[in-house]
């Protein structure tokens, strides 16, 4: 979509400039003009008494890359050997996503001395996997990394493609769909099919969080978009199940600009949130920075592991390891407890998939208590030593 100004009609008349909320109309010499602010609200087409101005639907190139490609493919990330929980979820639904396509689920592994973990990939849904293993592969590298699967995409040209979003996943994935000219839906939080049109509907949170925006790519592909983990539901898991593993050479003379001297483990950022089934949060409610000995206390009560809001965090109140939310970690924990917390959108994106939620706050109107399982409206220096007295007493 465009504004046309049509400068044969247009009189510069400024009734497009005074109208404008947004700024984006000026004159030039004696004739409109548009800048970047422009929103294509419309304002100013109604407004215009020459019916100088249109706003208009932009002339797609043709792209036949979309009657073409046919297939889901997930990028499954390993790191020494092993891979994350979130590649069983991209399989689980990858799965559900190919059999709306009524198409085959495909993996693509890299690593070196990887291909015992096809037959993982295998059992976790994968009909096939595309195996490229090779010495220079061993640690990640995103040139290398990419130039593989670029190529593989170019040859196979899958109509779809999953990536974590994780630190390796939000590193390549860009580099990608820059290499092979697609979009890139990045942090989704939702993924559907449109039958009809064969296209990915990819919902993830916009504004700052404030709205749950659906987007799609009607022409490139593959259709590329990373996502959360946990927030995908895990496929079932046959154990046996057999698929077809493709062996991909790598070019001898691939090379890369970087080189990967060393991987060192930041032990302040070891905190399994997402792997925990207990996660207590504590928000800006808390009131100071002491407070978090509290959470820490019934983390430790209910061994769980502390979280914090996004408010908290940038106070300085606890480390960014911590945060759970739209700019941290997403998490999905058996029993989710909110101390102080109210709830934001970009909170609530990275939560609300829990099983059980608790959410302690004095304010009866937070947003929290929409999706909380059970919610307490009070002082949370009051509620939770409760908490506390309470779990000594059952455990006599």
């Amino acid at each position: 979509m465009a504004l046309i100004i049509d400068k044969d009609k247009c009189t510069g008349c400024g009734s497009c400039v005074d109208a404008c909320p947004f700024e984006a109309l000026s004159l030039v010499g004696d004739k409109a003009a548009v800048n970047e602010s422009c929103t294509l609200c419309g304002t100013c087409v109604d407004v215009c008494p020459e019916e100088a101005l249109a706003v208009e639907e932009m002339k797609r190139a043709a792209d036949e890359r979309a009657a073409l490609a046919k297939g889901v493919w997930i990028l499954a990330e390993q790191r020494d050997g092993a891979m994350p929980e979130v590649v069983a979820e991209l399989l689980g639904q990858g799965g559900r996503l190919a059999a709306d396509l009524g198409v085959e689920l495909s993996a693509v592994l890299l690593g070196a001395g990887v291909e015992n973990l096809a037959a993982e990939l295998f059992a976790l849904g994968a009909d096939r996997v595309y195996l490229a293993d090779d010495p220079r592969l061993a640690g990640f590298n995103d040139d290398i990394y990419c130039e593989v699967v670029a190529g593989l995409i170019k040859t196979y040209q899958p109509e779809i493609m999953l990536a974590g979003a994780t630190a390796l996943g939000r590193s390549l994935a860009p580099r990608i769909a820059t290499a092979v000219a697609t979009g890139l839906t990045a942090d989704c939080t939702g993924l559907a099919i449109d039958k009809e049109r064969r296209l990915l509907l990819q919902t993830r949170p916009a504004f700052g969080g404030n709205i749950m925006a659906t987007i799609v790519c009607p022409q490139a592909r593959p259709q590329m978009a990373t996502v959360r983990p946990r927030v995908m539901k895990k496929g079932p898991r046959r154990e046996g199940r057999a698929g077809e593993l493709i062996r991909v050479a790598v070019e001898p003379a691939l090379k890369s600009a970087t080189e990967l001297v060393e991987v060192v483990i930041d032990l302040a950022e070891k905190v399994n949130l997402t792997g925990a089934e207990v996660v207590v949060v504590g928000g800006r409610g808390l009131g100071k920075p002491e407070g978090f000995v509290l959470v820490r206390e019934l983390a430790e009560a209910l061994g769980g592991v502390v979280g914090a809001s996004r408010g908290a965090v940038d106070l300085g109140w606890i480390g960014h390891a911590h945060q759970v939310g739209q700019t941290g970690r997403t998490v999905a924990p058996k029993l989710y407890i909110g101390l102080g917390v109210s709830g934001a959108v970009q909170h609530l994106v990275g939560m609300q998939s829990s099983e059980t939620i608790v959410a302690v706050n004095n304010d009866p109107n937070a947003p929290i208590f929409q999706v909380a399982t059970y919610g307490i409206v009070g002082d949370l220096y009051e509620a939770v030593p409760a908490m506390l007295e309470r779990l000594k007493e059952l455990r006599g």
